[in-house]
């Protein structure tokens, strides 16, 4: 007797324990947010987000003690008036009096005057790291309000790394909690429309929230392992919204439809385990697997994203397998209820799948021409990504109504005179170094790759290690800085040095420029993983390597029109209005790549769903023109279904204020989007039809045992 999957043994389980089940994952969402309450999360140092040789230039100059202190700065305006002295010194003594006995302040600068004498710039040096300058920040920022309040006639701002870095944090919990607050009504109507049964909506619902907040509480432990680089906590809530609500709605809807067919609560349950359930971990598995091809960077900020998003997807697989099982066996049929009426009349008529076999009549007609004009259509709307142009984020890419980032941006304007900064980190014989550093900067300087006039050498206080520091030649994101750091590296340096010292060129545009090519050497080694794998896992599961490749290239036709897409929107300005940004031009570096890990994963999802009942139609016995029409038909409705809250979560997240949510949201949208009509409805059909020889084996695989042909399915939306 073959011994029943997992699945199915865990489904009975809890199934016949329900209370057993539901009162241990409480109590476990309990005891995760009572763990993660007394271990806050673990932030990512800088030493963290080192790359390459400015990492290395970055780690010299920390360990010599020749970082600067981290600066706060106060900027001091009169609308644009011109000022004076009479004016400012009362509020600068002011300021230095608040700031006197603020822990974590080292000393306040004397003022400086702009050009143009419209403005006054007060440095406030902070003690030990970045790090503990974060931690004492709000002491400086409390300080200064009180200032503002005592200074009516003058505008009082502050900027810096700790103030700004603050602000931001404040700004994505804000985010959070407002995408919170949208997703969860959104995605109930949803379901209330897919299920037209308040209870039957609001469990995914439930299931998706409560699988967050246990992943939320379990996240923090791993933080200290694997710090988290920003975004952790909007990933943790954006792919768990989706997958929860995805997993629970396959689970539900097939065990209605067993039901349906006249099945007992706990069988229902236990087919539902064996067909669904079975899917859920196939697509949980595809979803870790290719989030673990993150790791493959080496990336502080990857690795904190993939821990995140795996975690929650083990949590929701978990969750659907278990505790739900559970209350499905606890409700039985009252899962149906309180009806509405109303939606519960429409979807018992679009459960049939009438509206998809209306749009599927021209695809089977032509399978031919439908798989070129889809394929041309995708093959458009990638076309721009070519154009595609990636970039780290800046402060002027964050918000501009967050008051620090203003400042930092009057600060900017005020004083103009600040560039790049391009840096040279050098060991050896001090007395050498120094002399040799500075035939570097004359060199530099004489050669255009660097700013003339702002070169500074240090040594520091062990006498052998020195730094070089210069303005870059041109403005932020400039081609000239990249080359003036490549020009450094391969000639100035390495033939003014003198032999056996050790050195490395650094800077902001060297990091910037690392961490670029860091993702694109990790690219390749990246999309390959996941990619096999993909093939792979469809090859095992379906027993035919014509299947796989086709999953392969489907897959990457949805990816590349998203990120077609992503280009459109954000490397121009025509749609600043209805995202309520303003363009920056490009994308932020890391987007991309994470959302091709992301999208291959969750397509998996729904794929697997129609591909399975594909096989499943042919087993049956039905004609392969007629199977691949059922398989689409039938699983209209959950596919749907399911693509509409996973678009809804993250349209969310592309109405936030914080750019790189709003790229992540379009681009994770967009692409659902495009897999669940364009490619779902038109190009997998197409191609299926297309592919009748070499796949009309997929149901008479030996040993494969006939499956009894399955009725309509309960009532879903839209199909």
């Amino acid at each position: 007797m073959n011994r029943s999957p997992l699945t199915v043994r865990a489904a009975r389980w809890s199934a016949r324990h329900p209370w057993r089940a539901i009162t241990g994952w409480l109590v476990l969402v309990v005891a995760a947010l009572a763990v993660s309450a007394a271990m806050p999360v673990q932030q990512a140092s800088d030493a963290d987000f080192r790359v390459g040789e400015s990492g290395r230039a970055e780690a010299m100059v920390a360990d010599a003690g020749l970082a600067g202190a981290p600066v706060e700065t106060v900027l001091l305006t009169d609308d644009g008036a011109r000022m004076d002295a009479a004016t400012v010194a009362p509020v600068v003594r002011d300021l230095r009096t608040e700031l006197a006995d603020v822990d974590g302040v080292a000393s306040v600068a004397d003022p400086v005057w702009s050009a143009s004498r419209d403005a006054v710039l007060v440095a406030i040096e902070m003690t030990g790291t970045a790090e503990d300058a974060s931690d004492h920040v709000d002491g400086v920022t409390n300080a200064v309000a009180d200032v503002r309040e005592r200074s009516p006639g003058l505008t009082v701002e502050q900027a810096g790394g700790a103030s700004v870095g603050a602000a931001v944090n404040e700004r994505v919990a804000e985010d959070l909690g407002a995408a919170e607050l949208t997703s969860l009504p959104v995605t109930f109507a949803i379901l209330l429309v897919a299920f037209g049964a308040v209870l039957a909506a609001g469990i995914p619902v439930l299931m998706a929230f409560g699988s967050v907040l246990l992943t939320v509480g379990l996240y923090a432990p791993l933080s200290q392992l694997v710090p988290d680089g920003g975004s952790t906590s909007n990933i943790v809530l954006l792919i768990g919204m989706a997958v929860g609500v995805d997993y629970s709605l396959l689970y539900l809807t097939r065990e209605r439809e067993e039901r349906r067919r006249g099945l007992g609560t706990v069988d229902a349950v236990e087919a539902a385990a064996r067909t669904a359930g079975h899917a859920v971990v196939v697509s949980g598995v595809a979803v870790v697997v290719a989030m673990s091809g993150l790791f493959l960077t080496r990336d502080a900020v990857f690795e904190a994203l993939a821990v995140g998003a795996i975690l929650v997807v083990l949590v929701s697989v978990a969750g659907s397998l278990t505790v739900l099982p559970a209350v499905l066996a606890e409700l039985g049929r009252f899962v149906d209820r309180p009806r509405v009426p109303l939606l519960w009349r429409l979807t018992g008529r679009m459960g049939t799948g009438a509206i998809s076999g209306r749009l599927l009549r021209p695809v089977l007609r032509r399978p031919r021409a439908s798989a070129l004009l889809a394929t041309a259509v995708l093959v458009a709307l990638a076309a721009p990504a070519l154009g595609m142009r990636l970039q780290e984020s800046t402060v002027e890419s964050l918000p501009s109504d967050i008051p620090e980032v203003q400042a930092y941006l009057h600060v900017q304007d005020a004083f103009p005179s600040e560039r790049p900064t391009l840096a040279v980190a050098a060991t050896g014989d001090g007395a050498a170094l120094q002399p040799a550093l500075l035939d570097v900067a004359r060199e530099a300087e004489g050669r255009g790759i660097a700013a003339p006039g702002e070169s500074s050498v240090e040594l520091a206080a062990d006498g052998r290690t020195a730094l070089l520091q210069m303005a870059a030649p041109g403005g932020e994101g400039s081609d000239v800085n990249d080359d003036a750091v490549r020009t450094l590296r391969e000639d100035v340096v390495p033939q003014a040095l003198p032999d056996g010292s050790d050195w490395a060129v650094g800077g902001d545009v060297a990091t910037a420029l690392d961490n670029r090519e860091h993702q694109a050497a990790a690219l390749p080694w990246v999309v390959g993983f996941v990619l096999l794998f993909i093939m792979a896992m469809m090859g095992l599961a379906f027993r035919s390597l014509l299947l796989a490749g086709l999953t392969v290239v489907l897959n990457l036709l949805s990816v590349g029109a998203a990120f077609g897409v992503l280009q459109l929107v954000f490397g121009h300005s025509w749609a600043d209005g209805l995202l309520d940004y303003t363009s920056p031009g490009y994308v932020v570096m890391w987007i991309p790549l994470f959302c091709f890990v992301v999208l291959v994963g969750l397509s998996m999802d729904y794929h697997v769903f129609v591909l399975s009942r594909f096989r499943e139609e042919l087993r049956a016995g039905r004609p392969y023109r007629e199977a691949v029409e059922q398989s689409v038909r039938r699983t209209a409705a959950v596919v749907t279904s399911a693509a509409a809250v996973m678009v809804s979560v993250f349209a969310v997240f592309a109405s936030l204020s914080m750019l790189e949510m709003k790229q992540l949201g379009v681009g994770l949208s967009v692409a659902i989007l495009i897999d669940a009509t364009i490619v779902r409805l038109v190009l997998l059909p197409a191609v299926l039809l297309l592919a009748e020889r070499g796949l009309g084996r997929l149901g008479t695989r030996p040993g494969a045992e006939p499956v009894a042909q399955a009725p309509e399915p309960v009532a879903m939306p839209v199909g």
